[in-house]
């Protein structure tokens, strides 16, 4: 029962196919090649994380990307690392609305969810960035970090000069040490070690039946059912991030009530320039969902149990609203029973680990 449960939501999602701050798009590292990894996520749910050829993933390198991604002294001013946008206490999502960059600029949208993340094929809300890397000198030399583009080398120089960071680069990286390209790449390493696939939900399908609670199933069997969940976020990742090599956009009304349309956040189209992907985002993963409020790409959700009945509903109208989201008439009862199952999804926590003095 529980397998054909996974089984039907392919099948779903298949006919259903038929019928932080934003600067220039940033594609470092499109088209690499990757390689099937043998450890992160290789013996779960969620398979082995792919990893690209020219950064495989080494112990060494894995610990210093550690230590740089809890790192406040990577931004300009020494008060944000990426963690700063992921933190535990939020579900390692952002706990803003709009995500707090240097200086404590507000950046445009919301931190989304850092679990998993390895498994994506494109970054940002809008896909601007082709890979981890590409995400990190970004977020780094943006406004989230505010180090400047032009700057990345002598921060990193910087860095690799704290005694406990310069062993860590000579190990990680011996005939390079620190620069813009090691920090990015350490960075993403680490990332990559960050696989959710064993929560609740997980351990249920792997056949723990008292691993969800009787609400939980009824939520699942509306997720896979009725809800018609399963068409955008399809278990195992619950996202449909990582089933095309571009990514996959939606446009489901959020930000657009209310503002003037010169006003609306065009999401992918600023990458795209197609008229089809106005105001269209990402669909982000529902693990650990429960955990990580507020909600959306602008966070304007403050509930979860508020989204589901919203996206439920089928969404804001409006002229690129997607046609598979439509009124469900869920009750009152199934709302809960959904919200319910979501918490089933819920991760742990980001180890933080001892930054060199």
């Amino acid at each position: 029962m529980k397998l054909s449960l996974c089984t039907s939501a392919v099948a779903f999602l298949a006919l259903a196919a038929c019928g932080g701050d934003a600067p220039p798009p940033d594609t470092t590292g499109d088209g690499a090649t990757t390689t099937a990894a043998t450890g992160p996520g290789a013996d779960g749910p969620l398979g082995a994380v792919p990893v690209p050829a020219d950064n495989p993933l080494t112990d060494a390198k894995i610990a210093l990307g550690h230590q740089l991604f809890f790192e406040p002294r990577l931004s300009v001013d020494g008060s944000r690392s990426c963690y700063s946008c992921h933190l535990n206490e939020d579900g390692n999502g952002g706990g803003d609305r709009l995500a707090v960059g240097a200086g404590d600029v507000q950046l445009t949208r919301h931190s989304p969810v850092i679990w998993n993340v390895g498994y994506f094929t494109r970054f940002y809300w809008e896909g601007r960035a082709g890979s981890l890397e590409a995400q990190a000198l970004a977020a780094w030399g943006g406004g989230n970090m505010g180090v400047g583009a032009d700057n990345l080398d002598a921060k990193a120089a910087e860095i690799g000069q704290i005694p406990g960071y310069a062993e860590a680069f000579a190990a990680a990286f011996p005939d390079r040490g620190a620069t813009a390209e090691t920090v990015a790449q350490s960075i993403s390493a680490y990332e990559r070690t960050l696989v959710c696939d064993d929560t609740r939900y997980d351990r249920f399908q792997a056949g723990q039946t008292d691993a969800m609670n009787a609400q939980e199933q009824r939520g699942m069997g509306l997720f896979m059912g009725k809800g018609g969940c399963v068409t955008c976020h399809t278990p195992p990742l619950f996202t449909t991030q990582a089933m095309a090599a571009e990514g996959i956009y939606y446009n489901v009304g959020i930000g657009i009530e209310g503002v003037p349309e010169d006003q609306v956040d065009v999401g992918r189209q600023s990458v795209s320039e197609r008229p089809e992907d106005w105001a269209a985002f990402k669909v982000p993963s529902l693990r650990n969902v429960a955990r990580s409020a507020p909600y959306l790409h602008n966070g304007s959700v403050d509930e979860l149990e508020e989204v589901v009945r919203f996206m439920g509903g089928g969404g804001f109208p409006n002229r690129n609203l997607t046609p598979m989201l439509i009124d469900r008439a869920l009750t009152d009862t199934e709302v809960a029973d959904l919200t319910a199952f979501l918490g089933s999804l819920s991760c742990g926590d980001l180890e933080q680990p001892t930054l060199p003095s």
